[in-house]
Formats: C-alpha cells, structure tokens, sequence
C-alpha cells in the first residue's frame, strides 16, 4: 500500500520558518494531486495547501501568503515551505493525495510547535 514520510517538524519561535518534505512511496506520484494536512489537539485534520499534478496550487485560507506547496515528481517529494509561522499553526502535518484522491493509509506525520 501507498506510504507516506513526513519530515523536517520542530520547534520554532513566532515568525519564524520551516520546511516540510514527504516522501511517498507505492504510488504513480506525478499523476495525483497531493495535499499537506494538519491536525491540532482536539481538532479534526484540515487541508492546508495542495498541488496538482501540473503545479496548480492552492491553499486554505489561514496560511495563504505564508506557506508554499511544491513537488519533485523525480523524487517523489512534495514539500511544504511555511514561513511567518503563529501560535495557531501548531499542529502534526501530514501529507496524502489531495481531497478527491485521499489514500486511507496516513504517515506518521511531523509535529510542528510554534512558541517563544
């Protein structure tokens, strides 16, 4: 089945950056679009940001100007850039296909805690 590694979490202060990869694996990755999630405690998981399989972008509102999706198909990779980071983005990131292609296996995800 499809596997998905998320990467490159950690703490960070308010304001400042990361950069997220998932690696996947078992799958035609260029021909699905792909999509960062993120939970908070207590919240249900929502779509961040997603990229087609021609590099259409698209993003949630909350992070739009802030955060930017992209994909290495070479390397099976995609990648989340987020910078001016807020309290309020602390949450485990995911990756899987976007919202009409979700694959029902998940990472283990990569925590992300914004906080001075």
């Amino acid at each position: 089945q499809v596997q998905f590694v998320e990467s490159g979490g950690g703490l960070v202060q308010p304001g400042g950056s990361l950069r997220l990869s998932c690696a996947a694996s078992r799958i035609i990755f260029s021909i699905y679009t792909m999509g960062w999630y993120r939970q908070a405690p207590g919240k249900q998981r929502e779509l961040v940001a997603s990229i087609t399989s021609g590099g259409t972008t698209n993003y949630a509102d909350s992070v739009k100007g802030r955060f930017t999706i992209s994909r290495d198909n070479a390397k099976n990779t995609v990648y989340l850039q987020m910078n001016s980071l807020k309290p309020e983005d602390t949450a485990v990131y995911y990756c899987n296909g976007g919202l009409g292609s979700i694959f029902p296996s998940w990472g283990q995800g990569t925590q992300v805690t914004v906080s001075s």
